[in-house]
Formats: C-alpha cells, structure tokens, sequence
C-alpha cells in the first residue's frame, strides 16, 4: 500500500505582517498534482492544519477546496487529526458525516482511539488517529493521576489500543519525538533538541523537557507518521518519520527542504520511503553585505527579488531609512539586522585595567571599540579629541 505523509500545513499563517495564504494554495496545490501522480490509497495528515485555533474565512475555504480535490475529483482518502495549533472542536464538527465520504478528521482526542482500517492485496493496514492532547486533558480522560509528561500521556494512550500485530499498524501523532537514549539531554546549537531538528516557528508544548516523547514506546507500529516539527527527518529509522512543512516559516528554517513523505508498506510491514520535494511561489533567503552591494545588481539578480528576504546589513555607522532602499529592490523584505560587532568576551560596563592613567580619549577609543569592534580612524580620532576639549572647556 502506498499512502502519502504530510503535515504541518498552518493554513492561514501570517509571518512577519506577510498573509502567506497565496503561498499556501500554490504548494497545496502542487500536493494535489503529486497525490494525481502517484496515486496513493491515503493523504496523511498529521496536525496543524491551521495556523490558529480560530482560522479566518480565507483560510477555511483553501482547506475546504484542497479537501475537496484530493475527495471527491482524486477519490483519495483524507486521515487527519488536529494538532497543537489546530482547536479540536472546529475540527471535529460534521466529521462522523464526512467519514462516509472519505475525509477522516479526528480533532478531539479519545480514550478510545480512532482506527480506519484500508485494505490493499494483502490485507488490512490500520491507521491510529491520535490528535494532539496535552498531559493535563489526558490525565482527567483516563482519571490517572500519574500522567505528568506527554510522555506519560502517550504511553496511557497506546496501553489503551488492542493492537493487531498480525496485521500492519500505522499510527499518525503530534508532537516531539526523540530517538536519544536520555531525552533530556540538549543541544548547544539553538535549532537542535534533543537530535531533532528543530526551528524558531514552532510553538513549544512545555517546558523542562516534559514534552519530549521517547520513540521506543512505538516499537509495535510499522510507521509512524508525525507532525510537529517544520524540518523533514528521521526518528532512529525510516520508520518514524516527520514529513515536515509545506512552507518555509522562519528564517531558521532556510536551508530546509520542503516537500511531502511517499510512504510505501508492503506484506511484511516493511516501509520504502521517498521524498518528493516541492517549489515554494517565494523562496525565503538571507543576504548579508554593504547596502550599497545588496541593492546592485551583481547581487540581486542572483536569486528572485519577489522572494521573502532577512538583510543583515554589514555596514559601519548609521544608515538612512534601509527598509526603503531595501524595498525598493526586493518588495518583500520581511527583516532587517545590522551584524552586531560587539565583543562579548568584553565588559562595556567597566573600564580596562589602567584607567585611571588614561585620558579621555583613549578611555572613549576603548568604548567604542567594544560597541562597534574597530578602532577609531584618524578623522574619527581628530573629531572627537575636539569635542571633548570643547566638552571639557564648557564643563569648567
């Protein structure tokens, strides 16, 4: 059976004042041209659908359209559940209705969990629909009082599913998953945790570490399909796997690719996967230079000007109004840094040794160059030694 993973859509999404919706329809659309290409059984859905609990207007008819391409035009199956961004009443309305139709959306979770059993030529596969619930809601579902963790919650939740392991189970989950023997350890580098991939667009579950899931309590499934984090990856095998978003949503997220997980299980259980990558309508990119460089056309008409742009200006001293001049050349320019040449191996708090023997001037030559990590020019220098003469001079 093949079937295709997905994930993470955050239909809706607004980033950095930019409706990324036109960029939605364009990637969702190219899911319907894959979904007509390979022909699966089902289209995977494994949380996040929408951007906020309460979507807009626009952003509920592009979901409907894409739904009802994929049902009704390709007559493929829909498995979705509700994720932490999603609200699982909305989601969950007419879907006993739908079900019928194809379109099997879970939004709340269950003590019992939702199985929709498909069959191919060698029997049934079982898909687990497991919305996202946080270990608080899970905790007074099963009236357990030693759910702390989602950990915790996710082991109350498996214990309670009557697995048929003579017959190929797929569980589709929410949530970070980590493949590391102590799940509490963490990175140094600020987009990995605890060897997931992670990046700044994501909304964390908890904190401490609570919500961290260890991947070997789903040992019993053939394939796991999560949703959570925006980077395709691996847990451990090939197995467990986060399809990733369609989008790029944060400048973390750059050097990713996006793309949809094509899932193959055959009579034994065993999973081949490919990816098939996907082309954004706007790429998102950094450039970083002089101003004067950045708006040349040596530099931008190396990639496209209509792509979403982080500039990180290199420039020394003030500049007048950037953003315009940035504008003017790449229209959508979502942000402006100036690279920070500050040493913080220094103190701007405190004097160096041997302050009291310097004069003025060599106390302020040291000051700036630990805000602006160079030294003074010699037309700086001059300049300055005149206005602190005149400073002195009014002082007195």
């Amino acid at each position: 059976m093949k079937f295709i993973h997905t994930g993470d859509w955050h239909i809706g999404k607004i980033v950095n004042e930019f409706s990324m919706l036109q960029d939605q329809r364009f990637m969702l659309n190219q899911l319907v041209d894959i979904i007509e290409e390979e022909k699966p059984s089902a289209l995977i859905v494994a949380g996040d659908l929408y951007d906020r609990s309460v979507p807009p207007a626009d952003a509920v008819e592009l979901l409907d359209e894409i739904f009802n391409k994929i049902i009704m035009d390709l007559k493929v199956p829909i498995l979705a559940i509700a994720g932490n961004h999603d609200s699982p009443e909305r989601l969950s309305f007419g879907s006993s209705l739908l079900k019928d139709s194809g379109l099997h959306l879970e939004g709340i979770l269950q003590s019992k969990i939702r199985k929709v059993t498909l069959k191919d030529e060698h029997g049934n596969v079982n898909f687990y629909l497991m919305p996202y619930g946080d270990p608080a809601y899970v905790r007074e579902l099963y009236g357990d009082c030693e759910i702390k963790t989602h950990e915790d919650a996710v082991k109350k939740i498996l214990n309670n599913i009557d697995l048929n392991e003579e017959e190929r189970n797929v569980l589709i989950a929410h949530g970070y998953v980590t493949n590391m023997k102590n799940i509490e350890d963490e990175d140094e580098n600020e987009f990995m945790r605890a060897g997931l991939i992670t990046s700044s667009s994501e909304r964390p579950l908890s904190i401490g570490g609570t919500d961290l899931i260890s991947a070997g309590i789903f040992e019993n499934f053939n394939y796991v399909a999560l949703g959570h984090l925006h980077g395709p990856q691996k847990v451990g095998s090939d197995k467990i796997r986060y399809s990733g978003s369609l989008l790029k949503y944060s400048f973390s997220e750059v050097n990713q690719r996006k793309g949809v997980t094509v899932v193959e299980i055959d009579d034994k259980g065993e999973v081949k996967i490919e990816f098939k990558q996907v082309r954004p309508l706007r790429d998102m990119r950094i450039i970083k230079g002089p101003i004067k460089d950045l708006i040349s056309p040596e530099v931008y008409e190396i990639g496209d000007k209509e792509d979403y742009i982080q500039a990180i200006l290199t420039d020394q001293g003030e500049i007048y109004d950037p953003i315009s001049k940035l504008r003017a050349v790449y229209p959508n320019i979502m942000a402006l840094a100036k690279e920070n040449n500050f040493n913080e191996d220094s103190s701007i708090t405190s004097a160096k040794e041997g302050y009291k023997e310097k004069n003025k001037l060599e106390l302020f030559n040291e000051f700036f160059e630990s805000i602006e990590g160079r030294k003074l020019t010699s037309e700086q220098r001059t300049y300055m030694e005149v206005a602190l003469d005149t400073l002195w001079k009014e002082d007195k």
